[in-house]
């Protein structure tokens, strides 16, 4: 079935099986991709990868992935580089990856020192059109758009790959929905210009980019840098999303922050 999505970069429709829920401490055992090219041709793979950490019987209960079956697979760190190659230039679509998936990829590969860069990227989260449209979870929405039951449900590869049918049958179903990817985006998640990352832990408040969660909720950067820099590390350190971490670690270290909104001054 062909994606009724206008693509002017590839698309990646990904899905990982972890060690755990936290992108920020657990591991991906299972990386397996679907890349969709702007004219049409598809390719696919599958990284199996050794956590470095004990996979818990809980989570092996879900996707059926032990210890034993990744000893000798390479590390996240070894696959690294052709993991990044292969994503490299792609926006990025698969389902609640906006919570998780990223996140997780996200994190590795910034333990292995590179920029994976995913707040520069489109995200086009397959669960956020599903939820719009249909709320349920990836086996109802295989039911439902494709007619059939979800087999080999929570094993990276069947997931990525029904992930991406269900995509394509969304964009058939909802001729309303967005055609482009940048509009896409914008629609699932719509980017407010005054925040410094997706979430909008910073953001731009009275003249200066301020920090807009907790305690010291308004207060400037800047401010803090200069009487409270412990706090700014206590983020850098802290189990925030990898953007937030970035731009504050930026700042502390090279004195860095990211520009103004466009239309407003400094």
């Amino acid at each position: 079935m062909k994606l009724e999505l206008k693509l002017d970069r590839p698309l990646i429709v990904f899905d990982i099986e972890s060690t755990g829920v936290n992108p920020r401490q657990d591991r991906i055992i299972e990386l397996a991709a679907v890349k969709i090219h702007p004219n049409g041709i598809e390719d696919e793979r599958t990284w199996l990868l050794n956590p470095t950490i004990p996979i818990p019987n809980a989570t092996t209960a879900i996707h059926g992935i032990t210890d034993d079956i990744v000893k000798d697979c390479p590390t996240f760190a070894e696959a690294a580089k052709e993991i990044f190659e292969f994503f490299n230039g792609c926006d990025l679509s698969g389902f609640n990856v906006d919570r998780f998936d990223i996140p997780c990829l996200e994190e590795e590969f910034a333990r292995t020192g590179r920029d994976f860069g995913a707040s520069r990227r489109r995200h086009i989260d397959v669960q956020r059109i599903y939820h719009r449209m249909e709320p349920r979870d990836l086996c109802a929405a295989v039911r439902f758009y494709l007619g059939r039951d979800h087999v080999g449900a929570h094993g990276a590869e069947a997931d990525a790959k029904a992930t991406a049918e269900v995509l394509k049958a969304q964009m058939v179903k909802y001729p309303e929905l967005p055609r482009t990817a940048a509009e896409m985006d914008e629609y699932l998640a719509p980017h407010d210009p005054m925040n410094a990352d997706r979430q909008g832990m910073i953001r731009w408040i009275d003249g200066a980019w301020c920090i807009n969660f907790g305690k010291k909720k308004g207060r400037r950067l800047v401010q803090l840098l200069a009487t409270e820099r412990n706090y700014l590390r206590w983020i850098v350190n802290g189990a925030f999303d990898t953007e937030v971490r970035q731009i504050v670690k930026t700042f502390i270290d090279r004195g860095v922050l990211p520009p103004p909104p466009l239309g407003v001054g400094k």
